[in-house]
């Protein structure tokens, strides 16, 4: 089991990162909350999960233990697998996911994609007396992107990766930035987080 890769950072996006380690590249699944842990990072060490399936082999990255571990107890949840977890780790913060849970917020679980209010119930119920004991602090993953052009076209094909349609996630970034225009320093990972909440 492989329990973290580091290396140089040769490929970042807000849902994937490639890491060259020895002259090996792995691709490694990611939050929004860990990529923007290692933007503007040359290299990184990345914790990580691995998924065995019988047509792949996967990787899923995170910049903290603690990250790690609130995905591990998302997937024991009966109805959540690995890519919904990792979108309930995207529309969140660690420590917001974990306020979110042992306050007992459905509301807020239902916010995300693959979160019907039955499976935000037993994410509740499973998890509240859990994760008091993994929150931990996470890096800002808000950073200044320097046109719309390239940023929006990074939160359309992160949404697309994260299992959203291509139309519906362009018509999302689109209402995002029109309504705010007076905000030009908005980054890819604050148009992710609000379109999750609205797509």
């Amino acid at each position: 089991m492989i329990e973290y890769i580091k290396g140089e950072i040769v490929e970042l996006s807000p849902a994937r990162m490639v890491v060259d380690c020895n002259g090996l590249g792995y691709e490694i699944h990611i939050s929004l909350t860990t990529s923007g842990a290692y933007r503007n990072q040359a290299s990184g060490k990345i914790y990580i999960y691995e998924v065995i399936r019988e047509d792949a082999r996967l990787l899923y990255g995170f910049a903290t233990r603690e990250e790690r571990e609130l995905f591990l107890l998302l997937i024991s949840v009966s109805g959540v697998g690995p890519n919904t977890a990792r979108s309930i780790l995207s529309s969140m913060l660690p420590a917001e996911l974990t306020d979110v849970i042992a306050s007992g917020n459905e509301s807020a679980l239902t916010l995300v994609k693959g979160i019907g209010s039955k499976t935000a119930q037993r994410v509740i119920v499973d998890l509240k007396n859990k994760v008091k004991t993994v929150a931990g602090k996470t890096a800002d993953g808000a950073a200044a992107a320097a046109g719309y052009g390239e940023t929006a076209d990074e939160a359309i094909s992160a949404l697309v990766m994260l299992g959203f349609q291509k139309a519906a996630s362009q018509k999302a970034v689109q209402t995002i930035l029109k309504k705010s225009s007076g905000k030009p320093d908005l980054s890819a990972e604050q148009i992710i987080r609000t379109a999750l909440k609205i797509l």
